[in-house]
């Protein structure tokens, strides 16, 4: 019985405040109503705040006949910025605000602030003011929420590039080979062939290589041939007869040099040698004779065709046909390459030697970035390096040169998936976040990934992020950062494998949301070898209540 007359006394009150609540009274009321921000406390999210305040007007609180304005104001280090205020009416005004009953009711409004520097350490409050009968009489300022969480702005700069290296070979390949040339129908090997210019510089090129310890002879061959003319069975007969003559004479070739047995082979017909000579040739018809070639693979009736030309064909007996009759000696050698080591050494004594391959590959070992640079350079004044371009703007982009690295992409001119990526990042640059994402998803590259990862940071797309990111090489940071974001923190901090002050931080991040005090502490002192942090930790909510 007791506790009912309690109950109706306090509706009594409020039936009293109800009818006579004065523009005065809304002002000594107002610890009444209920105010509830959405997020409690203020997040940053792709440089914006953005938040849901609802207030809650009790029974009787607000009179039939006034105006209230409400201006949401967000105060921190610096300043303070306020959005343009709310504007609230009673049953009985004739305006065209949002009207709230005498009854009592719930507000809802979204609030949103861009955000400047120094608003981590704010507190959003609602000012607000009643207006009626040409008085404005000011209401009790309410904080709905504290500081501002800026986790995300910890994002590592996308600054993922790849370069292109030379199409440099470990081993070069080289060939030598000498002639042996025979009389027309013989496979015999006349002495003055075992001792002319070819055979001799055969011979030199075999004995430098075996003496010289970056070759090695890989293999070598005998291809005999006869020239096309006569009949193609009688040919190869005569082939096959010069391969055999010519194995012979490896034999006395190399004496006195370490050669492994030739592979022997018999071509046959040399039309293939016909035409290169034909087309090397200074005769007057050799297009005519080309003509054939192309026309005809019968040999009878090629043959036949070119001896129709019959001044064709005498020129051809003197010049081109004796060239054919012959077996080739060939040695297929392998230089070892300079090493890593031994470019940067030729860099230093004889660069000019390197050729744009070579200089590419001593780029890619170069220690330093400046030797790097000065090496691209050489390899663009020297050989028009398109590759040297692109790395010369790849090195600029990842520095947010945006204009250096856009003159040299202009010069590499070709719309590779890496040029993608480095059109990319200027974007990002730019702030022109949807051309920079629309880049790095055409790209498709490594690099790519890591940088669509930054961006999709950025423009608070982080679920995606932390899928995007998920495996990515080298240091973890941002693949943490995703992951907090995400809260997913078990996994973040598995991630979290490298020992950067940075990524300390975020392990603070992640020990502070787990409610883990000690471990906060401990984190946050590694973090703190970086000055920077310190600072930064002293007005980030995420510690809020933390002493370190």
């Amino acid at each position: 019985m007791h506790h009912m007359k309690k109950t109706l006394i306090i509706v009594a009150g409020l039936a009293l405040l109800a009818a006579c609540s004065s523009p005065d009274k809304m002002t000594k009321q107002a610890e009444n109503i209920k105010i509830e921000c959405v997020p409690p406390v203020l997040e940053v999210v792709g440089g914006t705040i953005d938040a849901t305040v609802s207030v809650t007007y009790p029974e009787g609180y607000f009179n039939p006949g006034v105006v209230t304005e409400v201006t949401p104001v967000i105060v921190y280090e610096g300043g303070e910025a306020s959005m343009k205020p709310f504007k609230y009416q009673g049953e009985n005004v004739r305006a065209n605000y949002k009207v709230v009953s005498s009854k009592g009711q719930t507000v809802t409004e979204n609030v949103h602030f861009d955000y400047v520097e120094g608003m981590e350490k704010c507190y959003l409050e609602l000012r607000g003011r009643v207006l009626a009968k040409g008085k404005s009489i000011p209401l009790p300022n309410k904080k709905v929420a504290d500081g501002a969480n800026t986790t995300y702005m910890l994002v590592k700069p996308a600054a993922n590039v790849a370069f292109k290296d030379g199409e440099y070979l470990e081993m070069v390949p080289v060939t030598v080979e000498g002639q042996i040339k025979y009389d027309l129908n013989s496979a015999e090997v006349r002495n003055s062939e075992l001792k002319s210019a070819s055979v001799k510089e055969f011979q030199q090129a075999l004995k430098a290589a075996l003496a010289d310890e970056r070759a090695v002879v890989k293999n070598s061959e005998i291809v005999a041939y006869a020239s096309p003319d006569g009949s193609a069975d009688l040919n190869d007969k005569l082939s096959s007869d010069r391969s055999g003559s010519a194995g012979k004479a490896w034999n006395t070739v190399t004496k006195g040099i370490d050669t492994a047995a030739p592979e022997i082979r018999s071509v046959g017909e040399d039309w293939e040698g016909f035409q290169k000579l034909v087309a090397e040739s200074d005769l007057e018809d050799k297009d005519l004779i080309l003509r054939v070639l192309s026309m005809y693979s019968d040999p009878a009736v090629r043959e036949s065709e070119i001896k129709n030309m019959s001044q064709v064909y005498t020129a051809l007996k003197g010049e081109v046909l004796p060239e054919l009759r012959r077996a080739r000696l060939i040695a297929n050698i392998e230089y070892k390459n300079y090493t890593s080591e031994e470019l940067l050494d030729v860099l230093k004594e004889n660069e000019d030697i390197l050729d744009e391959e070579a200089l590419l590959r001593a780029a890619t070992v170069a220690k330093d970035a400046a030797q790097k640079e000065s090496i691209w350079r050489k390899a663009v004044s020297k050989f028009d390096s398109g590759r040297a371009h692109y790395n010369l703007a790849a090195m600029y982009a990842a520095k947010g040169k945006d204009k250096e690295a856009e003159a040299e992409l202009a010069k590499y001119g070709v719309p590779d998936s890496d040029a993608l990526n480095l059109r990319g990042l200027i974007a990002l640059h730019k702030e022109d976040y949807k051309a920079a994402e629309d880049l790095f998803r055409r790209s498709k590259t490594e690099s790519s990934k890591l940088n669509l990862g930054v961006l999709l940071i950025l423009t608070g797309q982080y679920e995606e992020a932390s899928r995007v990111l998920e495996g990515a090489p080298g240091c973890c940071h941002n693949s943490v950062l995703s992951l907090i974001l995400t809260d997913q923190l078990e996994k973040a901090m598995s991630t979290a494998r490298c020992g950067d002050p940075k990524v300390w931080y975020l392990k603070a991040i992640i020990a502070a949301r787990q409610g883990n005090g000690d471990n906060v502490k401990k984190y946050l002192e590694r973090a703190f070898k970086n000055p920077s942090l310190k600072e930064r930790a002293a007005r980030d909510v995420e510690f809020a209540g933390y002493e370190f």
